[in-house]
């Protein structure tokens, strides 16, 4: 298959199947659709109207809001126009936000509601380069005399430049310019073509079957390269893409759409996975020996028929019973059966992978940057490890450096950091991108990340640990929402722990106990024994020397406003390590003190 510029091959299918849902968002208790017709006239009208507002080529508009349909629909009709698409998380707060568009010189943004329009005050009119700002909900009260709601552009006329431009389109054009969450320091503009984005389309079609009669829950923002690279392909497989403006309500929503294909970052399987194990503990011996012994028949079940064996008459017999009385239920929180499920963005543990599997749910877990558009490798149907970020994709080349870092190669690496050629020239080496992650492969190809490489822990014992494993290995307990782990140059490992506050309360009220705030609940001695059961349970299967041997409750969650977490809710550990700097000088001077704070046993 040619592999043509982004809008080319979206048009096509628009041509292919006008009539088809192209996409659905919900108004009110209702799913309301778009057809790719209607997509694709709504996508002219829009480009038109950049154009004939004096929208030149190259020249970049900002999208900032929540997942709707008409984010993609004015992405696409950016790209239309020639422009260059600078999308901001809906989330981000004002000076992030008016940083990129500083940055990136956009003179154009389409906002999503009221927030983010008050979130640019600093960079629309007089005081910055922002001239017109288009509003997605078209109540919002606008002072700019050339801004307009969303309602002018949708009425436009079709331009005579815009057959123009798509002629003059080329596959080494730059598409857009995303900017990273910042996870060590200033955020830089990762500058993407479209021969970049549409290599992703190559791997995806090599492994996966994507058809019209397929649907995905759109829940990640699409301001990430990840959740906007698939909404892409997506469309250009001619499926149906379910827009969610709360990511909150995603597990309700998926029992609603019952997608067949999604992509997701590790925590939802977390959720689910600490939640149903929750449940089950709290049933009867019987309940927990039931669901144990599916759980397992799944497991031989799925596995025989992986290795392509047959399945005698006992185990289908047996899996049968399973599927009926507890692997169903499984599949029903996440809305019926899946094609596939893939997960990205951080590390999965193998155990969760497993209990999907179990359930009849293949979650083919990835790698890849912003900076690789982002997919680098993929676990896929038919060759699949868990505990691996998969196989390298087609059109790419990874290799390990000396020091083991993650070493790329390909189509689908940027062309560089906009406006910054010494961050660009510092990130490649030979012409290999830099990932700043470590990793290894096995003798099949499977490549396995270790972690980031400025994230390592080095002790005073001269050993490196891997931070995200601790975390992702704690944080899989159902009282434990957030961790993170600590302990540079430190004798030994600490962390600092947000609880599941909701499931403590619960657990609190069973026994009588009640709490007027979250304070006074992780300074309780009872909770914070609890919890260092909980986090002893939970590390048994790490080796001594990367076991937290002392903790923190904290009463606030990490969030982006704190600063504590990117858009992406990854950990800003040097934000962390600064902010609660005096809790983790704390820890290492004594063994029990009142913020609660303990070694556990």
């Amino acid at each position: 298959m040619t592999y043509d510029h982004l809008v080319k091959l979206i048009r096509r299918q628009i041509a292919a199947t006008p009539n088809g849902v192209a996409m659905r968002h919900k108004v009110g208790a209702e799913w309301q659709g778009i057809t790719y017709g209607e997509m694709g006239r709504k996508i002219d009208a829009i480009a038109s109207w950049l154009i004939d507002t004096g929208v030149a080529p190259g020249d970049r508009v900002v999208l900032f809001g929540p997942n709707t349909p008409w984010w993609s629909i004015a992405d696409l009709a950016v790209m239309a126009a020639g422009a260059v698409t600078v999308p901001i998380y809906a989330t981000n707060p004002p000076d992030q936000a008016e940083h990129i568009v500083r940055d990136a010189g956009a003179t154009i943004a389409f906002v999503g509601g009221p927030g983010q329009y008050a979130n640019l005050s600093g960079v629309r009119g007089p005081s910055g380069p922002l001239t017109r700002i288009v509003a997605f909900d078209a109540g919002i009260a606008l002072d700019l005399t050339d801004s307009c709601s969303l309602s002018v552009p949708l009425a436009h006329p079709v331009s005579p430049k815009l057959a123009a431009r798509a002629d003059a389109a080329r596959l080494d054009d730059v598409a857009t310019i995303i900017y990273t969450s910042g996870t060590t320091g200033e955020p830089k503009g990762v500058v993407l073509t479209f021969e970049n984005l549409v290599t992703q389309f190559e791997g995806l079609d090599a492994y996966f079957q994507v058809t019209e009669r397929d649907r995905s829950l759109c829940f990640l923002p699409l301001s990430h390269a990840y959740e906007r690279a698939w909404t892409f392909y997506i469309l250009h497989r001619g499926a149906q893409n379910f827009y969610l403006e709360d990511p909150k309500k995603v597990i309700e929503t998926m029992q609603e759409v019952r997608p067949t294909c999604m992509v997701s970052v590790p925590r939802l399987y977390e959720k689910i996975y600490s939640t149903a194990r929750h449940k089950v503990s709290e049933g009867s011996a019987i309940k927990r020996r039931l669901f144990e012994w599916a759980v397992g028949v799944g497991n031989r079940f799925a596995h025989t028929r992986n290795r392509g064996e047959r399945v005698g008459p006992v185990l289908a017999a047996q899996h049968a019973i399973a599927d009926k009385l507890v692997l169903h239920k499984i599949r029903d929180i996440v809305g019926g059966p899946k094609n596939f499920f893939s997960a990205g963005g951080a590390a999965l543990a193998e155990e969760i992978e497993e209990f999907f599997f179990s359930a009849g749910l293949l979650v083919c877990q990835g790698y890849g940057l912003t900076e690789t558009s982002p997919m680098l490798t993929c676990n896929r149907p038919g060759d699949f490890l868990f505990g691996t970020v998969g196989k390298v994709i087609p059109g790419c080349e990874l290799k390990i450096a000396p020091d083991g870092e993650i070493l790329a190669r390909g189509r689908n690496v940027m062309r560089g950091y906009f406006g910054s050629p010494q961050d660009t020239a510092d990130a490649f080496e030979d012409g290999w991108f830099k990932t700043g992650d470590i990793g290894s492969f096995d003798e099949r190809g499977f490549l396995q990340i270790t972690d980031r490489k400025k994230d390592l822990i080095i002790t005073s014992g001269g050993k490196n640990i891997a931070p995200s494993r601790i975390e992702a290995v704690i944080g899989q307990d159902y009282y434990i929402e957030q961790v993170a782990a600590v302990g540079d140059g430190r004798h030994h490992l600490a962390a600092l722990v947000v609880p599941h506050f909701e499931a403590l309360e619960q657990w609190a009220k069973e026994r009588g106990i009640a709490y007027d705030s979250f304070m006074a609940m992780v300074k309780d001695r009872r909770i914070v024994d609890f919890i260092g059961q909980r986090i002893e349970q939970r590390q048994a299967v790490l080796p001594q020397y990367e076991r937290v041997k002392k903790f923190t409750l904290l009463s606030e969650r990490f969030s982006q406003m704190g600063g504590e977490l990117t858009p992406t809710l990854k950990n800003i550990r040097a934000a962390i390590a600064a902010k609660y700097a005096q809790a983790i000088e704390a820890m290492y001077s004594s063994t029990h003190h009142q913020d609660g704070s303990k070694k556990p046993r």
